[in-house]
């Protein structure tokens, strides 16, 4: 073999689909390469033109495109195109140019049908688009665990024990007590009215020491939390979480089907994150609580390493950030004592939209009611958020560098105060207010009266599709952010001192996503917080073209995957978590993938100002 074709076989081995070719094949293609250079700007192949050879990048970058001449791909060194046309009847279905100056290794037709036909691996790869490369990642494979694939309807073994809402204690417990069962639905009028747990019994009935004739209406639980039939196993888990209840009635066309327990979680749970929020709920000081995070930590591995999808974990952490903060609020008022005025706190950002990581910030804020005087009641409440907000630090959450916290005055503020905060962002944005725009409206209430929370969330979905001009402001902000895409490299690098030749895959790559995915379902006045929820309403309102929100969808888990497997890592080499991810050290595959993703959120951004900026008035 000439040394040429032995630097040729050499990078062919570096990269998918020759480096999982048998030796053989690798040096028979290595023979048989052409090779070919192309100056920046030069057509290579024309729509419809006849195809003779797979191009593949030795050096330099290639654009291919749509035939409406709407970008396609980006391609680097090693990737390859042609190969949908060579499957097509020999003709260029995506014409490509070259990006900068570009030397290519063709492959000819024959060579290619030949690989095809010897090699399965090969034929799988070139025979699938790049949007299916895209989705076909390691967290979607098919054999993820029960817990991700499972329907609640799985979970039930018998129909529900039903009582009349007119009988008594007695009567209760003694049909639980020959069903063997430790909680039954209460009935009125053949609607579902309240369930009643042996817990109920003990603590309503038994503790204060009632009659047993004592009517259940008076003992149950009537603030009813429910799961239909068709949702997923993992999320009757993070109701259960979120709401810290252990008996969950299953619905089918709004009539129960059954209950299932957290018993019946448990055995599907294999990530111990009920484990852990249980575990929060019984510490008994701060320094109780930070001792802790080794659990969290690896709780998060775990889930990783089981193959739990992005909006999983990001719910799971989510709702185990909620239980400190609300542990927390517990034992300050314990310390305290009683507020002065009610109150309602916050989580703002990832947190809110069920989106939080292992290696996360803390951003909270303070509803006050609107009786609040801040001369009277605020160093009760400063106090308050003082306690919280360095006892989430000791517990993981670091300080916010840009003090969006409830220490923060400005942040602590009556119902009335934080209602004219938001009719002001979005009828007067300024820089300052899009910023803050980006932060509070991504909210949700933790502790307190809830409602407020509510009350604020909807005026943002009512208010902000009014206001063409704050839209086409969040459009503004939302761009400021841009993928790690470059026109002369892979990936743009951060180049700011430890972080030399990495990139912030949050900054760069969940980040944007987030703020473009908030911009559009401001705009259609979604309700949603998170990420996936948004896009689900965001297809249906129809607001993307065709595929394009299936293709945001499906590049936001890529990306956020990424993300979390390499936080995943860094906890299991017991290194510090963060968010720089290094290139070299992906596989080609996890590369490619990422790379593509990075491309969707870049068209994205580009259709986002387009769609709203023209809106501007």
């Amino acid at each position: 073999m000439q040394i040429e074709q032995i630097e040729i076989l050499e990078f062919l081995k570096r990269h998918s689909p020759f480096q999982e070719l048998p030796d053989d094949l690798q040096q028979q293609v290595a023979s048989n390469i052409d090779i070919c250079y192309f100056k920046a700007g030069t057509p290579i192949l024309r729509f419809d033109q006849p195809l003779d050879a797979l191009y593949v990048i030795r050096s330099g970058a290639v654009e291919t495109f749509r035939r409406t001449g709407e970008l396609y791909n980006r391609l680097s060194e090693g990737g390859i195109f042609a190969e949908q046309g060579l499957l097509r009847n020999r003709k260029v279905r995506f014409p490509a140019t070259a990006l900068e100056d570009t030397l290519l290794y063709l492959i000819p037709a024959e060579q290619f049908d030949q690989l095809c036909e010897q090699s399965d691996f090969f034929a799988d790869y070139v025979e699938i688009s790049d949007e299916e490369r895209r989705k076909n990642t390691p967290n979607r494979r098919a054999d993820a665990n029960e817990l991700m694939t499972s329907k609640v309807s799985t979970l039930i073994s018998r129909a529900p024990v039903l009582l009349d809402i007119d009988s008594s204690a007695r009567d209760a417990a003694m049909a639980m007590q020959e069903a063997g069962v430790s909680s039954l639905l209460v009935m009125a009028e053949q609607q579902m009215a309240g369930i009643l747990t042996d817990r109920d019994l003990r603590n309503r009935l038994v503790a204060p020491g009632l009659p047993f004739e004592t009517p259940v209406r008076d003992i149950m639980t009537t603030e009813l939390i429910s799961i239909s039939h068709h949702q997923f196993v993992f999320e009757a888990m993070l109701l259960m979480l979120r709401h810290n209840v252990h008996h969950l009635p299953v619905l089918k066309q709004g009539q129960p089907l059954g209950v299932i327990a957290i018993a019946d979680i448990i055995r599907y749970e294999s990530k111990n994150s009920l484990f852990v929020v249980s575990s929060i709920f019984r510490q008994q000081s701060v320094s109780e609580l930070a001792a802790l995070v080794p659990d969290v930590r690896a709780c998060f591995v775990r889930m990783v390493n089981e193959d739990a999808n992005s909006h999983m974990i990001g719910s799971a952490m989510a709702v185990i950030g909620r239980s400190f903060k609300q542990r927390l609020l517990e034992l300050a008022e314990a310390q305290l004592g009683p507020p002065p005025v009610p109150y309602c706190f916050l989580a703002l950002g990832s947190m809110a939209r069920e989106e939080q990581l292992i290696v996360t910030d803390q951003d909270n804020a303070l509803i006050l009611h609107n009786d609040f005087v801040p001369e009277q009641h605020d160093a009760y409440f400063q106090e308050l958020a003082q306690f919280v907000c360095d006892g989430l630090d000791a517990c993981g959450y670091t300080y916010c560098t840009g003090d969006i916290m409830a220490t923060n005055p400005r942040w602590r503020q009556p119902l009335h105060v934080w209602q004219q905060y938001f009719r002001d962002w979005i009828t007067a944005p300024s820089a300052e207010r899009l910023l803050h725009s980006s932060i509070f409206f991504d909210l949700a209430g933790v502790w307190g009266r809830l409602e407020w929370a509510e009350q604020l969330n909807r005026s943002i979905w009512q208010q902000a599709p009014k206001h063409p001009l704050f839209l086409a402001s969040m459009v503004r902000n939302a761009l400021q952010r841009t993928p790690p895409l470059g026109f002369f490299k892979d990936f743009v690098m951060e180049k700011d001192g430890r972080q030399n030749n990495s990139l912030n895959i949050k900054r760069r790559g969940t980040a944007p996503m987030a703020d473009l995915i908030r911009v559009h379902a401001l705009a259609i006045g979604c309700s949603e917080n998170n990420s996936f929820a948004r896009l689900r309403a965001i297809i249906k309102a129809g607001v993307l073209p065709p595929g394009r929100g299936e293709d945001l969808r499906d590049a936001l888990e890529v990306i956020a995957m990424a993300r979390i497997r390499h936080q995943a890592l860094a906890l299991e080499a017991g290194d510090e978590p963060d968010n720089q991810l290094a290139p070299e050290q992906l596989s080609d595959f996890e590369r490619r993938n990422l790379k593509e993703a990075f491309q969707v959120l870049s068209n994205a951004q580009k259709y986002l100002k387009f769609r709203y900026q023209g809106n501007r008035s």
